[in-house]
């Protein structure tokens, strides 16, 4: 009898190892420290409180991330005006994720001629967060690619501001991969790199129709540890605003993809068929459990050898990490996780037909669950 669906003992929270588990950013000293930050604080909303900010001012959740990486991080960092600004706790959560799944050895290394860690992260963005927060903490080296003029140019000024890192981070034109070199060979090329409208409904048409995710950007021959991506999560302009509440900017071709978050990882899903053998792990942030759920339905579809998740929270927001590798797992871990007279740490899942009441198909199939790590049911774990 498969078991019942099991419950939350603690609720999720910051990554533990996130410097700000213990310690949340005290906005009062940073005010002290940044007059410039200083500026955008208002009064504790209650006696012995800590000041606060207008979380809806995108200016002053812009300054509170570069005060943030600067302060905490060493890392010099600024975007334009209408750019996705990032939260840096809620970002290296994810960082921290993956450093969790490296070293849980689930699957085995893959040749890499460098002996860091090589991470690509598809649409870095102007902000360039995931590269700047995984070589400053982690010294991991890092392909950032995106698609707009505006997004690749202050990516790159972003690097070029912490010598102490560039020589870890390469920006890369996802829709002309060859030009990686310095910004005014490969920025300005007229159209093949879009201009990044935070309004352009048209943005998906041109040079980049299909959109270049990975198949196309990913040369030959290279090889890396993770990808990673921020998604566009909203369908439309409209719904990404629905949010009156916090700003954290955000342009038309960062924000909204046709089919949302759910049709962009699959678009992920389908490159990663093709490059099996060229990453350790595919991953990829969603901010929709029912999109998490169909996601998973799909790579067990596709056959991938594991699917991994995890759940991110912020103060009120939530999002999912999802994880996935067609590689062999190591056998020392099924060999360790294996109980030898007992199978309670194993847990049979019903697949996503079953929870959803659809019907079902041929490939679907119940997975089993090691410590948090989903196998097809179709393995043999002895």
């Amino acid at each position: 009898m498969l078991s019942k669906k099991r419950r939350r003992v603690d609720p999720p929270s910051i990554h533990p190892r996130n410097r700000y588990s213990e310690n949340p950013p005290d906005f009062a000293l940073l005010g002290s420290l940044c007059p410039s930050f200083q500026s955008f604080l208002l009064p504790p909303r209650r006696p012995g409180g800590r000041p606060t900010i207008d979380w809806s001012d995108f200016n002053a959740t812009r300054e509170l991330t570069r005060v943030l990486l600067l302060h905490d991080h060493g890392v010099h960092w600024w975007i334009p005006d209408g750019q996705l600004c990032p939260t840096v706790p809620n970002r290296s959560n994810y960082i921290h994720w993956l450093q969790d799944l490296l070293s849980s050895d689930v699957i085995p290394p893959i040749q890499i001629s460098e002996e860091k860690v090589r991470v690509f992260d598809i649409g870095t963005g102007a902000n360039c967060i995931y590269p700047l927060l995984g070589a400053s903490l982690l010294g991991w080296s890092f392909v950032g690619s995106d698609v707009t003029k505006i997004a690749l140019e202050w990516a790159r000024k972003n690097v070029q501001s912490n010598p102490h890192l560039s020589e870890l981070i390469e920006i890369r034109n996802a829709c002309d991969p060859s030009s990686s070199g310095k910004i005014e060979n490969d920025v300005v090329r007229g159209e093949e790199a879009l201009e990044g409208s935070t309004h352009n409904p048209n943005m998906w048409s041109g040079c980049c129709s299909e959109l270049p995710v990975l198949v196309g950007v990913i040369k030959d021959g290279e090889k890396f540890d993770f990808c990673m991506c921020n998604p566009p999560f909203f369908e439309s302009v409209e719904e990404a605003g629905l949010n009156p509440k916090t700003s954290c900017g955000g342009t038309f071709e960062e924000m909204v993809f046709p089919g949302g978050e759910q049709a962009f990882i699959t678009r992920i899903i389908d490159d990663s068929l093709r490059l099996k053998h060229s990453f350790r792990w595919f991953t990829s942030m969603v901010g929709r459990k029912a999109n998490l759920k169909f996601l998973v339905s799909k790579l067990h579809e596709v056959g991938v050898s594991v699917v991994k998740t995890t759940e991110f929270v912020q103060g009120h927001t939530t999002r999912w990490g999802l994880a996935w590798s067609f590689l062999t797992p190591a056998k020392k871990f099924i060999a360790l996780q294996t109980p030898k007279r007992s199978h309670n740490s194993f847990m049979l899942e019903p697949c996503l037909c079953c929870i959803t009441g659809t019907s079902a198909s041929s490939w679907c199939l119940p997975s089993i669950e090691i410590s948090g790590i989903i196998f097809p049911s179709s393995w043999s774990l002895m």
